[in-house]
């Protein structure tokens, strides 16, 4: 059987990364984040029912430099999902598909990640 060439599609060598391309895959990474994340409110809540020792220790472990900055991942995977899952939704209307709006809602799918986590963080210390 002859061996026939067919033509392959582009790869990531050929494009130019845009925001766009970024966005995606951290979108994707923060599904994954999201759901190792449950597993710190599984333990949360189990923690609770299992009395105050237990819970305690969870405090202490989360309390923790390490733990604050699980804590800080953690916000920052909600809040990209969330803003990246809205414009998703604004897609699916098929308006902004065009390369400008793309490029505005990359800034502000950014801009609205950082601005929710720092809200989220000054409202959980009391500073709101």
């Amino acid at each position: 059987m002859a061996i026939i060439k067919r033509p392959t599609s582009p790869h990531l060598q050929i494009y130019k990364w845009g925001g766009h391309m970024v966005l995606s895959i951290l979108h994707r990474a923060s599904g994954v984040a999201l759901g190792a994340g449950t597993l710190l409110l599984v333990w949360w809540l189990m923690a609770l029912a299992a009395g105050p020792d237990d819970y305690a220790r969870f405090q202490l472990y989360m309390g923790s430099i390490v733990g604050q900055l699980v804590l800080l991942a953690f916000t920052l995977a909600v809040t990209l999902h969330l803003c990246n899952g809205l414009r998703h939704l604004f897609w699916d209307t098929g308006a902004g598909l065009d390369i400008v709006t793309t490029r505005r809602t990359n800034i502000l799918v950014f801009l609205g990640t950082i601005i929710l986590t720092i809200l989220s963080w000054a409202a959980g210390y009391g500073l709101l």
